[in-house]
């Protein structure tokens, strides 16, 4: 049983890329399973200054530690204009300075979904190449293109999106073995 941690690059309080980690999380089985809301997770705007003023926030430091303890992560990512959205990239820029390479040995599955037809796939192909500098491995990715037409409370709607997030899931879940 491998430790998963899951949530989403988005800090809003109605994020669909949180709505996507909901229904990845609902399909695991048998893991130790965490999901965290990032909405619930406010971070300050990374600056030198203020690091060498006030050192590193006790919520950066529990997130550090709880990806540390995580065998994998599940991911999915938001977009603004094309690029991840500040607050997670604010958010690297913070684990990346407390230590460098903070996903060391961590597989991620790693997704994106906005209301657009691509799907965010801008800020899943920065992520993507991202994250590695800091030691994770992307094992799988999936981007759900146009949310609000392929989305609905029981999951997925379309048949060929909906597979190939399962598989992309379950290719995470092999690499967790």
């Amino acid at each position: 049983m491998a430790a998963i941690l899951a949530f989403a690059g988005s800090n809003s309080s109605t994020s669909i890329n949180f709505k996507l980690v909901e229904l990845t999380t609902s399909l695991v089985q048998n893991h130790d399973l965490q999901t965290l809301n990032m909405a619930e997770h406010p971070f300050p705007m990374f600056s030198e200054d203020l690091e060498r003023e006030k050192g590193y926030p006790d919520a950066l430091t529990g997130l550090k530690d709880q990806i540390a303890q995580a065998d994998g992560i599940i991911l999915s990512v938001n977009e603004h204009n094309g690029n991840p959205s500040a607050y997670f990239k604010n958010l690297l820029d913070w684990l990346s300075r407390l230590e460098r390479n903070f996903l060391e040995g961590t597989k991620v599955f790693l997704m994106s979904t906005s209301g657009g037809k691509r799907g965010a796939k801008g800020s899943l192909v920065v992520i993507e190449s991202m994250l590695p500098r800091f030691g994770a491995e992307i094992v799988a990715t999936f981007s759900l293109p146009s949310f609000y037409d392929n989305f609905s409370e029981d999951g997925i709607l379309d048949e060929d999106l909906k597979t190939g997030h399962q598989h992309a899931l379950q290719t995470f879940l092999d690499s967790l073995n």
